[in-house]
């Protein structure tokens, strides 16, 4: 009995070594022949697109939407790349254009306007907003901000905070974009610090927008990780960004990207 049961102990440990053997050899042809990638399904990565039309106009693009800001000096090829949503940030003519609203409206096209625009509100059934209103669209939150300029030298301003008119900010997924509109660099920029991944804020002129070393000072307040300029003359934002480039990259962490108009630029989000 005795010889029988060591015969049997012996046999199973053979067995036991056996099996650890072939599962140290499994484990290391598991390392040398790791599995190979899965095949492409065709799903395309998620990307923004971001294209600055003129003035201060942007269009925004994911897989699934297409949201203007400001559009204006669109021409008819717009009409193959219809809005799901446009945004303007108050009535003058170099941000709220009916003629490049028209070309791209569709049946489903959600506006936004500031509720001060209540002719056009009605004319395009938009919603209307003040600022700190948000609206969600889908899973797009959209919150109007705040947006004026101030009296200069006994002038009026040319976008009186009374007014009401708009900036945005438009959060997708995790990826959030501010456009200020036409607007000085104000106080309300503090309560944005750090929550903005790109900033549109304008280049000029310095009566109607910040301007010049303003700019450095507003990106300083809201902390983007990257900034486009628009509303800028001929040849503006490669003069900004030759003067204060530097002042940027000394005074924040943001990354400007010095964009033409009509030009686009892609995020990997």
């Amino acid at each position: 009995m005795s010889i029988q049961n060591n015969s049997r102990t012996i046999a199973i440990m053979v067995i036991l070594l056996i099996g650890v053997a072939a599962t140290a050899v499994m484990a290391l042809q598991f390392v040398n022949n790791p599995p190979q990638d899965p095949p492409d399904t065709g799903v395309l990565p998620s990307t923004l697109n971001v294209t600055l039309l003129t003035n201060a106009g942007v269009m925004i693009e994911t897989n699934e939407t297409r949201i203007y800001i400001d559009p204006i000096q669109l021409n008819s090829t717009f009409a193959d790349y219809p809005a799901d949503i446009v945004l303007v940030t108050h009535p003058h003519g170099d941000h709220y254009e009916p003629t490049s609203l028209d070309i791209i409206e569709t049946e489903s096209t959600e506006f936004i306007f500031p509720s001060n625009m209540s002719a056009e509100c009605a004319t395009y059934g938009a919603t209307g907003v003040v600022p700190e209103d948000t609206v969600m669209i889908g899973d797009i939150n959209i919150t109007a901000f705040y947006m004026y300029t101030l009296a200069v030298q006994g002038y009026p301003a040319s976008h009186p905070i009374e007014a009401n008119w708009t900036s945005y900010i438009i959060t997708i997924g995790n990826f959030t974009i501010f456009h200020s509109g036409d607007s000085k660099n104000l106080l309300e920029y503090y309560d944005l610090t750090g929550t903005i991944d790109l900033a549109f804020l304008p280049l000029g002129p310095g009566c109607q927008t910040m301007a010049q070393y303003e700019v450095v000072q507003a990106l300083e307040r809201i902390q983007p990780d990257y900034f486009i300029p628009m509303h800028y003359g001929e040849g503006v934002h490669d003069a900004w960004i030759a003067s204060y480039g530097d002042d940027v990259e000394e005074n924040t962490d943001c990354t400007p990207l010095v964009l033409d108009y009509w030009t686009k630029y892609t995020f990997e989000l």
